[in-house]
């Protein structure tokens, strides 16, 4: 009898495991087909005949990143779940005060989006990383992980396009311009007129009435957005505090009634929370939070209230990250906030969806629970639902592609044979052995079986900026739907209470997304679409839990988060197409890095780092290795600003001990020695 159950156990055991990993899979090909056949050689890149800054260029060329052109093409049109316009409304709305489109390649690029022609992947030539993006059967305009990880350098007429590269966005002007357009079609009679017959004559609404409507419901959302992360430094082009974004926008979805109630109750009365609050119910639907604050926010002083009471500060822009070799990371992001191993790379990338206009419908639900009835509580129970536009399904599939993307090599046939010296490059080597590999290994960029151990410096050690690291661990946001729930942090699980640190309401957040069925699909596709990637995410991710490399102050029981307060040191090949440097992009030019801060006193001969320079420009200086700093009208870069910070990392420029040794500082000879050799690699 024994022997039998023991028989029939195992065969459960398997066929439970065949259900979880051979029928999902088939299920899911039966829905999905992985599309690659936009084969166009150009990758569907596009000139533009007048530039804001005057750059030029009159042919676009790729560099060999071991992806083909329809690897390119992919990454740039795969949806992620953003949900930023309806769609019509983006494809049909005016500049600003003009009668020109708004998604016009001249007008785009002025925002350093990077212009495209038609392909069969973009039949409407939007810009790179600009898609249509569905969710629950309406279209919308959406964002991918291309529009701010892909750049291009100009070079005499020559635009070279770099995959995973920094992006030069100015994604606040954007913004800016975008709710500029929305207000126009909202207050403006001329205008709204025109755009509701467009809108109209493309057959996704049925009246004018809720075309009006839903102007006016993302024309708020816009506002709302825009006041939210409103910050004193002006990012300018190529920067951007996405952490900050990401966590309001995550701070804004968890508000519920109670705790809402509570805090208003500290500036307003009664009769007015009750009017703010009306037809509200225990959680919070976006229109209703936008609808909330509209009439909450009758002055500036009010604005000032919500934004410090109910959010963090997203005043600490750093630059977009390149992406090559980011699957092979240990920990990703600036300041090592993201394990990379089991499912952290989708909730990394849920993170940014969020960021980037996510639809997010959290709420209470009554759902049938097995535990609920084995505890004596009934088959059913109140349950948090984090039903999302997020395609977990299609972030897998972008972390997955982007393990073959390799970086770019210094084109010598673009710069010229003497744009790199060998001589110079084996004398750079010795100074880069001396100076830099303690914190920046070297890797060979196409070995499949290369790893980036990050190397985390502590604040006090590098010496840079410290906004962003600060803010990730400073903050404190209120939990509204995840109270009294656990998460998991590297010293044991965190309570969050009323009020909890936004780390780890994030990380709560993203990993109950991830948990949740997809609700734009059939009950059997989201079930087996759920079981695949949970799957595969697991079995396909080599990359284990470690401790971080460097040195920083460790995580502990009373400041579990205390590791974060550092920055991160990666592999630099390809570092010569990432300008600006620092993270939050305060030095101009590699060269520039080499140099110290600030100039001796009195040394009229000295050099350093530029304290204010301008960005926006696209043409490269092969010689200091970045992006052209003066000489035209872009926007000023001041380090004096707060979050703006050039000093720190001056390895090469100061008297330093490392060990027993003494090291010198650099003469100029040595930097242009060491300039060649992060040229080659």
């Amino acid at each position: 009898m024994l022997r039998r159950f023991r028989r029939h156990w195992l065969l459960a055991i398997v066929l439970i495991l065949i259900l979880v990993l051979v029928v999902p899979p088939l299920i899911v090909a039966l829905f999905h087909h992985q599309d690659k056949s936009d084969n166009d050689p150009g990758r569907g890149a596009a000139l533009v005949s007048a530039d804001l800054f005057g750059d030029s260029f009159t042919k676009v060329a790729y560099l060999d990143q071991n992806w083909q052109p329809e690897d390119s093409l992919w990454f740039y049109t795969t949806t992620q779940g953003s949900n930023l316009l309806p769609y019509d409304f983006f494809m049909v709305l005016e500049q600003p005060g003009a009668s020109s489109l708004f998604r016009a390649n001249e007008h785009m690029n002025r925002f350093r989006y990077l212009p495209q022609r038609a392909t069969s992947s973009n039949p409407d030539a939007l810009p790179v990383g600009f898609v249509k993006d569905g969710y629950l059967k309406k279209d919308y305009i959406g964002l991918t992980c291309a529009a701010c990880h892909t750049a291009q350098l100009n070079y005499r007429g020559l635009a070279l396009r770099i995959d995973g590269g920094p992006g030069g966005a100015d994604m606040v002007g954007f913004l800016s311009a975008l709710t500029a357009s929305m207000k126009a079609v909202r207050d403006q009679p001329a205008v709204q007129q025109r755009f509701v017959k467009e809108v109209l004559a493309r057959g996704a609404y049925a009246s004018a009435a809720e075309v009006i409507d839903d102007v006016r419901v993302y024309t708020q959302r816009l506002v709302s957005y825009n006041v939210i992360n409103h910050s004193p430094t002006d990012y300018g082009y190529a920067r951007l505090d996405a952490f900050g974004r990401i966590y309001n926008r995550t701070l804004e979805h968890l508000l519920n009634r109670t705790q809402l109630e509570a805090v208003l109750r500290n500036r307003y009365t009664p009769a007015q929370i009750s009017d703010a609050l009306a037809g509200v119910g225990a959680t919070l639907s976006s229109t209703q939070r936008d609808q909330v604050i509209t009439r909450l926010a009758k002055t500036q002083e009010d604005i000032d209230w919500l934004r410090a009471e109910l959010f963090i500060d997203a005043d600490a822009p750093v630059s977009y990250p390149f992406l090559w070799d980011v699957p092979q990371h240990d920990v990703v992001q600036w300041n090592g906030l993201g394990n990379n191993a089991g499912l952290g790379p989708l909730g990394r990338n849920a993170g940014e969806v969020i960021g980037v206009f996510g639809t997010l419908n959290w709420h209470e639900a009554t759902d049938y629970s097995l535990g609920s009835l084995l505890a004596g509580k009934g088959f059913k129970q109140q349950a948090l639902r984090f039903d999302s536009s997020v395609n977990v399904e299609n972030l897998r599939l972008i972390e997955s592609h982007l393990a073959s993307l390799q970086s770019p090599q210094w084109p010598r046939e673009v710069f010229g044979a003497a744009s790199i010296d060998p001589a110079r490059v084996l004398r750079g080597e010795r100074l880069f052995n001396q100076h830099c590999v303690s914190c920046h290994a070297s890797i060979e960029r196409s070995s499949p079986a290369r790893r980036i151990v990050a190397h985390m410096s502590g604040l006090d050690e590098v010496g840079t900026d410290p906004a962003m690291a600060d803010n990730s661990v400073k903050y404190l946001g209120y939990s509204g739907i995840l109270r009294n729930e656990y998460v998991g942090a590297n010293v044991g699980n965190i309570l969050l209470d009323k009020k909890a640190p936004i780390a780890a309401l994030l990380t709560k957040a993203t990993m109950n997304v991830l948990e949740t069925r997809d609700p734009d699909k059939s009950f059997v596709q989201r079930w087996a679409e759920w079981l695949n990637n949970m799957s595969k995410a697991y079995s396909s991710n080599e990359i284990k839990p470690s401790n971080k490399q460097g040195n920083y102050t460790i995580d502990t029981t009373i400041d579990p988060y205390a590791s974060l307060r550092a920055y991160k040191g990666r592999a630099l090949n390809g570092i010569w197409a990432t300008s600006p440097y620092l993270h939050n992009g305060s030095v101009p030019t590699l060269y520039d890095l080499l140099l110290p801060a600030q100039c001796a006193g009195g040394d009229k001969q000295a050099e350093c780092r530029p304290a204010r320079f301008r960005t926006g420009s696209r043409e490269f200086d092969p010689l200091k290795v970045g992006l052209k700093s003066d000489g035209y009208d872009g926007f000023l870069f001041d380090t004096a600003l707060a979050g703006n910070s050039n000093a720190g990392h001056e390895y090469g420029t100061v008297v330093r001990v490392d060990g027993a040794q003494t090291l010198q500082p650099l003469t100029k000879e040595e930097r242009l020695d060491l300039l060649d050799y992060l040229k080659a690699q």
